[in-house]
């Protein structure tokens, strides 16, 4: 098979193409045939050499990537044969294996894709579509709430963006550059661009003046700072994560809570509770009810998409497709 290596930490171009030996499935494992493979921002730290919370660096070569989805083509003795053939998602935890035409993983963490669902869809659901719902469940938004949401155009933005509308909220999407923001109107949000300076002050003007009650925070930094201010009193600060590369300051009088790597596991308690929220996860985007965002490249693109992800210009879920 072709996968995408890692030989050495560094840049995007450390990732090589290659034609490596096929993977075979051990004791209730089963091989999937990967037409899609997510791209997390946390794949492009690893690359560089740095540890991210509770996933410890790889060793060396490495094939990087933890969502798969595609076509169960090999059982391993134990496991259900009932799966062969069947189109499937995965997330594979802490181990890697995801940028390439084969991956193994558990047959326990084989979830069943329906079948008006897209595979891209499915891989974008798997990790990023239960983060998304998980933080919607740590803020219990409602009607009234006024929402701003940091990288409304981003994989995870784009699903708050459409929940806080369904149910009613006011909701602002934050993104950078005018193309983000235009996908952000698109949703039917207002949109604001946090490059342009003073871009606050537009959001107030926007809102007559009116309070957020909640800042849904994956980019952190000054931006994040600029976009506390907009709360009122009593308001939430929900953080997902810092693609600017470090969280925002505290701020006095704000709830702020982090749901992001061992927060997340606290938050859904067990396994089957993380399980519990991909298969909320699919089923909402089978529905029709969240649509993810897809930006795709191609297996062998695999240093492009990370070079795209880095820079932050990438919308939606960035996903590899075989």
């Amino acid at each position: 098979m072709f996968a995408v290596r890692l030989h050495e930490f560094g840049g995007p171009g450390k990732l090589r193409y290659e034609e490596v030996a096929d993977p075979e499935p051990g004791a209730g494992e089963v091989r999937i045939a990967v037409a899609a493979a997510g791209v997390h921002l946390i794949d492009t730290w690893l690359r560089e050499g740095r540890v991210s919370g509770p996933i410890p660096l790889p060793e060396l070569p490495t094939v990087p990537g933890r969502e798969v989805a595609g076509t169960v083509d090999r059982i391993g003795p134990g496991a259900d044969p009932a799966w062969l053939g069947r189109r499937v998602v995965a997330h594979l935890g802490t181990a890697p294996g995801g940028y390439a035409e084969l991956a193994v993983t558990q047959q326990a963490r084989l979830h069943a894709v329906p079948d008006t669902l897209d595979l891209r869809a499915a891989v974008a659901m798997i990790g990023t579509g239960r983060t998304a719902l998980a933080v919607l469940q740590l803020a219990g938004l409602e009607a009234g709430d006024t929402v701003v949401v940091l990288a409304a155009a981003g994989g995870i933005g784009t699903l708050l963006v459409q929940h806080a509308l369904s149910i009613g909220a006011t909701v602002v999407g934050a993104a950078g550059g005018p193309d983000k923001t235009a996908r952000v109107r698109a949703l039917g949000a207002l949109a604001a661009d946090y490059l342009r300076p003073g871009w606050t002050d537009e959001v107030r003007a926007a809102l007559g003046g009116r309070a957020a009650t909640v800042v849904f925070d994956g980019v952190g930094g000054g931006t994040a700072a600029e976009a506390l201010s907009l709360l009122g009193p009593g308001g939430r600060h929900l953080v997902h994560g810092w693609a600017s590369g470090a969280p925002a300051e505290p701020v006095p009088g704000v709830d702020s809570r982090t749901l992001a790597g061992p927060a997340l596991a606290k938050l859904t308690g067990t396994p089957e509770g993380l399980r519990r929220l991909e298969a909320a996860a699919l089923s909402a985007a089978a529905e029709g009810t969240l649509v993810p965002g897809i930006h795709p490249f191609a297996l062998q693109d695999a240093g492009a998409a990370h070079a795209a992800l880095g820079a932050r210009a990438t919308t939606g879920k960035v996903v590899l497709t075989s």
